[in-house]
């Protein structure tokens, strides 16, 4: 099926509705039984479902990390002052723009090979993508560095896949017949990643990263939030239990909010708000 999402190419997400344009009309099939479940790139599905929708397995993640992609250039460092990055997310150009500001940020929007062939014309200099949706697609050939969490932290829930299921009255258990894709430890990282996100109120108008590693029964979540300038920002990491994945989640979201996070997004949302766009 193509979505909205897919259809709407000229403006930013933030403009035309978010990330739920992705996954509105799926849901809508199920629904109406046209479709059994959904499969949806977790990053683009809002945090709150509708009542009667539920997410039966989260997929083992692919690489979460963000990619450099150029004809030109090695990475973000060797690009001259006043070339054109293309990024379809506010984190990436809050990110960037706070690292290089001598660089110029447009937004880009399209499929893959849309966004590719944008840039093999000349109309960028580099692209950032993520790098799970190249190499599922055997391009990471394209990639030409990939940028470290540490200065460019993943949006909640990038790399991984999650089904999505809706109720029915016809006795088949999705749950359970799906239960054996779920792979915990990503469901466990991405169950606080999307908590730090819900805490804000995530949407494509919110600059907000949020990314946990789990190793064993251990988790590390490190969170983000930021103007679109990259002038203001707050960062903050917090050290737990796995299976208190959604706690962490909260506690992280508490040490944003004693750097100002809350009026930091305020920030964010009265900029989309006044846009001419909106």
């Amino acid at each position: 099926m193509t979505t909205r999402g897919d259809q709407i190419l000229d403006r930013t997400l933030s403009k035309v509705g978010g990330k739920g344009l992705f996954v509105k009309e799926l849901e809508v099939a199920m629904a109406e039984g046209r479709a059994d479940l959904a499969v949806h790139s977790l990053k683009d599905v809002p945090m709150e479902l509708p009542a009667g929708f539920a997410l039966a397995a989260v997929l083992e993640r692919e690489d979460p990390r963000d990619a450099f992609v150029s004809s030109d250039y090695a990475s973000l460092d060797a690009l001259p002052a006043g070339a054109v990055v293309g990024t379809s997310s506010l984190r990436r150009q809050s990110l960037i723009a706070a690292r290089y500001p001598h660089l110029v940020i447009k937004p880009l929007r399209g499929n893959l090979d849309t966004r590719l062939a944008k840039l093999d014309r000349g109309d960028y200099a580099a692209i950032i993508l993520a790098a799970a949706g190249l190499k599922r697609l055997g391009l990471e050939q394209r990639i030409r560095a990939v940028l470290d969490p540490a200065t460019s932290l993943p949006a909640a829930g990038q790399g991984a896949m999650a089904i999505e299921i809706a109720e029915r009255n016809d006795g088949l258990d999705l749950l359970s017949l799906l239960a054996p894709l779920n792979h915990l430890p990503t469901a466990q990282a991405v169950a606080a990643e999307r908590k730090v996100s819900k805490v804000f109120g995530g949407s494509c108008q919110v600059p907000l990263a949020a990314y946990a590693t789990v190793t064993g029964a251990d988790m590390h979540l490190r969170a983000m939030v930021a103007t679109p300038d990259g002038k203001r920002m707050a960062a903050a990491e917090v050290r737990g239990a796995a299976a208190d994945a959604e706690a962490l989640g909260v506690e992280v979201s508490e040490l944003l909010r004693q750097q100002d996070a809350v009026d930091i997004l305020s920030v964010c949302l009265a900029e989309a708000a006044a846009s001419p766009d909106a």
